[in-house]
Order: structure tokens, then sequence, then C-alpha cells
């Protein structure tokens, strides 16, 4: 059994679904974190320099374990040579 199918199997019980659905605007958001940071062609230590802080910040912020500030998602996008925007969405509810 493989991690996909391990994945899907789990993906079928609807509590494991709620909660991964409930994640995948922060996965979707770690992954735009982590591109803008390569197609800046930085590491995590050029751009824990730029931004005046540790490796270790960036790191936690890129695996998700973190809670950052505005301030510092800011930071993070400037560095990178990016703009941060945010956007809202009216949620949908299927009942």
């Amino acid at each position: 059994m493989n991690l996909q199918h391990l994945k899907q199997l789990a993906l079928t019980n609807t509590e494991v679904r709620a909660e991964y659905d409930q994640l995948e605007n922060e996965f979707a958001f770690i992954n735009q974190l982590l591109s803008m940071r390569v197609q800046a062609g930085l590491t995590q230590e050029q751009l824990a320099k730029r931004m005046h802080t540790q490796k270790s910040n960036i790191s936690r912020l890129e695996r998700g374990n973190a809670n950052p500030s505005w301030t510092t998602l800011l930071k993070y996008a400037h560095a990178c040579g990016f703009e941060l925007n945010l956007t809202t969405k009216k949620i949908s509810h299927n009942t």
C-alpha cells in the first residue's frame, strides 16, 4: 500500500475528510510561501538573514509549525520580492 492509496482510504472517513478540508487552505498557503522563496532563489538561511531572524523560524513557518503574525508574513513575502494580498471568499455550506 503506497502513501497515495493510504490517503484516499483515510479520506473515505467523513471525520478525517472534514479535518483535511479545513486544513486544505493552510496547506495551499504554505506551498505558496515555499514557492515564493524558491522563485526568489533563496535558501532558508538567506531568507532568514533578509528578515533578520533565525533559519529555524523560517523552517517552522514553512512546515506549518508556527502561528505567524501578519507582519511576519509581509516580511517573508517582501524578502522574497513579492507583495502579499489578503482576499476573502464566502463559505458555501452544502446543506
